[in-house]
């Protein structure tokens, strides 16, 4: 069955549903074949308001039912060839409605007469406005908004950012189509919990977990939250889903001109393809040997702790609704570099010590209890320190137009270190002491860069230098020797 006659078949169940009147529909109006188009325009803002205010996420209109007896008349009205003088009546409601709504006209071929059901979501943003006045529904009433204070106040409340985790990415699936399109398997090991022994135990606890949200006629849909992270297959959902998939590319080079050695464009959701992607990583890198207190050890190029939390981060944080763009995994020759959509909620030079702040909260709790990522606000902390134990050069935190781009660098001495490389590692080193409750000074400095005790004059220039661009400060102005620390502080 396509999308068509899917969408056809549940807009059949979906009108049976609303007649049942099973107060699961509260925000519905019915109309027989009146078409005024102004009534038609203030309903949609009315119910779109309304829907938002009961905590609905769709409001529904139909033509073609008696409202009183709910009885099915069939209807003339036909959206699609009206006008509105020389223009089509849906792009007269379009341009009138602000902010613009993807509302939804269609037909219902009943056994007892054409329908035509208007599907109309619930506002996300701001109120809808008709004609640039805000309407909302009381009883059969179609009044101003601002006339009704209290209404106002509790859409307001109710009023949230849009959040792409709960939109639907699949719609009217079967149970059996739910366990063949979700890898629930991966989601029972990955939680710790254990694999119900029937059918409807494992759909109650992806339930549970918003990964799927009951649909009508014992149908289910799938959530963007349970495709990204358990789909068999990203293809079998929406582009807006489908190219989110975690792309990697490993190029023989240091630059993107480079002939590609390995290409992978990730076609499962998140929860298996994350250990996969760290894995392949983990094969490609070559050994670094480390010199530690006491003797040399044989290390990856780039720790594993940073690969697995630069790749959670880029999942984690990224701007859903940016199209076409997901998390991007590059390795060059002497860098790895991890992309994400969307600019970070912080800036660059806080995000070590700050809190994140994520637009996909959803997302990230269940990834954190799925341990593919460290606990709130210490991932780029182990990044950092991790980074620093090695001794390599500090990773870079780049703000893009519409991207953010972390950027490991593999082993290089300090000779070989930029100045803005060596100052960068400073300012990060000042911050994991003081998060340590330390103070940055000129022989931490020496252990991070690796610089013998008697070449300490090294690390003084560069402390110098950082100061020089007000990255750090002196802790106390009263006893200067007594360390550094973040400029914020």
């Amino acid at each position: 069955m396509n999308e068509k006659e899917l969408q056809i078949k549940r807009d059949l169940v979906l009108v049976e549903e609303i007649l049942a009147n099973n107060n699961e529909f509260t925000c519905v109006e019915f109309k027989h074949n009146n078409s005024d188009t102004e009534m038609i325009g203030k309903l949609i803002s009315a119910l779109s308001n309304a829907a938002r205010i009961e905590q609905q996420d769709f409001a529904y209109v139909i033509w073609g039912v008696e409202d009183e007896s709910k009885n099915i008349l069939g209807t003339k009205f036909d959206p699609d060839t009206k006008k509105v003088g020389n223009q089509v009546f849906i792009m007269w409601l379009t341009q009138k409605l602000k902010p613009r709504l993807a509302f939804s006209f269609r037909k219902v071929k009943h056994p007892e007469g054409l329908l035509v059901l208007l599907e109309i979501p619930a506002v996300i943003n701001t109120p809808v406005e008709f004609d640039k006045i805000s309407y909302v529904r009381i009883g059969s009433a179609t009044p101003r908004l601002s006339d009704f204070p209290e209404h106002h106040k509790k859409l307001i409340v109710n009023l949230r950012p849009y959040n792409w985790e709960k939109a639907i990415a699949k719609s009217f699936v079967t149970s059996d189509e739910v366990l063949k399109l979700l890898d629930y398997t991966s989601y029972f090991k990955f939680t710790n919990q254990n694999l119900p022994d029937n059918k409807s135990g494992i759909l109650e606890r992806l339930a549970g977990d918003f990964l799927i949200v009951k649909d009508v006629g014992s149908h289910w849909n799938i959530t963007n939250l349970g495709a990204i992270l358990f789909a068999e297959n990203l293809d079998d959902f929406g582009s807006s889903v489908s190219r989110k998939g975690i792309r990697f590319v490993s190029y023989d080079g240091e630059n993107k001109a480079g002939t590609i050695k390995q290409r992978i464009d990730g076609k499962r959701g998140y929860a298996r393809a994350f250990e996969g992607i760290v894995s392949y990583i983990n094969d490609l890198l070559p050994v670094n040997e480390h010199i530690g207190q006491v003797r040399r050890q044989s290390m990856l190029l780039f720790p594993e702790i940073a690969i697995r939390e630069i790749i959670a981060n880029a999942i984690i944080h990224q701007d859903f609704t940016i199209s076409g763009m997901g998390p991007l995994v590059e390795l060059f020759d002497s860098r790895l570099e991890v992309t994400n959509p969307g600019k970070s909620l912080v800036k660059p030079d806080r995000m070590i010590d700050l809190p994140p702040r994520s637009r996909n909260e959803a997302l990230a709790s269940l990834m954190r209890r799925m341990n593919f990522c460290e606990e709130q606000g210490t991932g780029l902390d182990k990044v950092v320190i991790s980074i620093e134990i090695h001794q390599l050069p500090p990773p870079k935190f780049q703000e893009n137009d519409d991207s953010m781009r972390v950027v490991l660098f593999s082993p290089r001495s300090f000779a070989d270190m930029s100045v803005n490389e060596r100052v960068r590692a400073c300012y990060q080193h000042a911050i994991i002491r003081y998060l340590e409750g330390k103070k940055l000074k000129n022989k931490s400095l020496c252990g991070r860069f690796g610089i013998e005790k008697k070449n300490a004059a090294q690390a003084t220039k560069v402390i110098n230098k950082t100061l020089d661009m007000n990255l750090i400060k002196v802790a106390d102005p009263e006893h200067p020797r007594g360390g550094y620390e973040p400029f914020w502080a």
